[in-house]
């Protein structure tokens, strides 16, 4: 398309990035190739040198994914974006590209559990210095930010506790402090929030979750500006290779199409079933992000256009909350979120339990918290389901 910053997300959804070929193909085009061919020795080595554009090997060059990335860019509002071949591979990838010995990474408390292991135990490996600091303290970050910094990283709303950051507000922290602002908007996708347009330099995002929707297949995308995309991850993707294949580039490629309509049936689902239970009384307590008691809703309502599909409550004890999960019929017990159907997860025994219980009792992951990603059933048989569960 031409210039695309006048279109809706909707309409980019489905049209923006594609390429046709000769063959004149209305659906893109899935290229299962290792490598491209060159017309003379000159042409391959202009393309190497970067003085011609083209394809070379797919490692880190193809037709397909590159229409995905651009699609995903497109819904970000980024200038440019990077796949790789899983969520926690972007993030990765991100932090070693542009992360050296020596250099220091702030991260917030409340992450994914993998996240917080690869910040607290890998980097370090690296000579990398790693600190924490409470997602939605700003006081907090103005002072773990008067040491130098490279690198932020936050993660909002976070998993599973649900807690969100004013990204506009950190964000000015975060470059008076001289350093970048990585955001993981997986939970929410660019259909929901778009992190850029509140001032993070790039959002990193597990495509196996929401983008997918349909738990098919793996998938990872980092977004941002030219100069970083196609600087140091770009060199640092094509050097180690963690690749997205052309056919999960393919599926999600696709996948992008329906990513608004999916998000918003979602959206209206979780709001119903945390509606359903918060007017129970015997939980400690319900969050989303859409619920009149969710303490930040002023922060949710400038930068989310919805609450997102997680719902979390918490039955006050492990026991409970093994009970109620097993005895629960509609929700897929696994430890994914973003599916067509629903899924129940409990983080302490599953997603967060290779952090010590010190480290999970400071994200706020209780034993009986129960993590819920509310998929496209209808939420009245949802509902339906979770109070025979709890009445159990």
């Amino acid at each position: 398309m031409s210039d695309q910053r006048h279109y809706h997300p909707k309409t980019l959804a489905v049209r923006a990035g594609s390429e046709k070929t000769g063959y004149r193909e209305h659906s893109e085009a899935l290229f299962l190739t290792s490598s491209f061919t060159f017309d003379s020795a000159a042409q391959g080595a202009a393309i190497f040198a970067r003085e011609e554009k083209g394809y070379l090997y797919a490692r880190f060059t193809n037709p397909t994914v590159t229409m995905f990335e651009n699609r995903y860019a497109a819904l970000e509002g980024a200038e440019a974006a990077m796949a790789v071949a899983s969520g926690m591979s972007a993030l990765f990838t991100t932090c070693m590209a542009l992360l050296s010995a020596g250099d220091r990474l702030v991260c917030a408390r409340e992450v994914f559990g993998s996240t917080y292991l690869m910040v607290e135990q890998l980097l370090p490996r690296w000579g990398i210095v790693a600190d924490f600091v409470p997602l939605g303290d700003l006081d907090a970050w103005r002072d773990a930010l008067k040491r130098p910094a490279k690198l932020v990283l936050v993660e909002t709303p976070s998993n599973p506790t649900l807690k969100v950051v004013d990204l506009a507000a950190l964000a000015e922290i975060v470059h008076a402090a001289g350093a970048l602002m990585v955001v993981d908007n997986a939970f929410c996708t660019p259909a929901v929030q778009r992190p850029i347009a509140h001032g993070a330099d790039l959002t990193v995002t597990s495509a196996t979750k929401f983008i997918d929707g349909q738990g098919r297949i793996l998938g990872g995308v980092i977004a941002g500006s030219e100069e970083l995309i196609r600087g140091p991850i770009l060199s640092l993707v094509r050097t180690t290779g963690p690749t997205m294949s052309a056919f999960n580039a393919w599926v999600l490629l696709k996948s992008l199409e329906t990513l608004p309509i999916r998000m918003a049936a979602h959206c209206d689902h979780a709001q119903a079933v945390a509606e359903a239970l918060a007017g129970r009384g015997d939980l400690v307590a319900v969050t989303y992000p859409g619920l009149p008691s969710y303490p930040d809703r002023d922060i949710v309502a400038r930068q989310m256009e919805r609450g997102g599909a997680l719902v979390t409550f918490d039955v006050g004890s492990r026991e409970r909350a093994m009970h109620v999960v097993d005895r629960l019929e509609l929700f897929s017990l696994t430890a994914n979120l973003g599916d067509a159907r629903s899924i129940v997860t409990h983080p302490a025994s599953t997603t967060h339990s290779r952090m010590t219980p010190e480290a999970r009792a400071a994200a706020g992951v209780s034993e009986g918290l129960i993590r819920l990603a509310v998929g496209l059933e209808d939420p009245r048989d949802l509902v339906m389901d979770l109070h025979r569960a709890l009445d159990g």
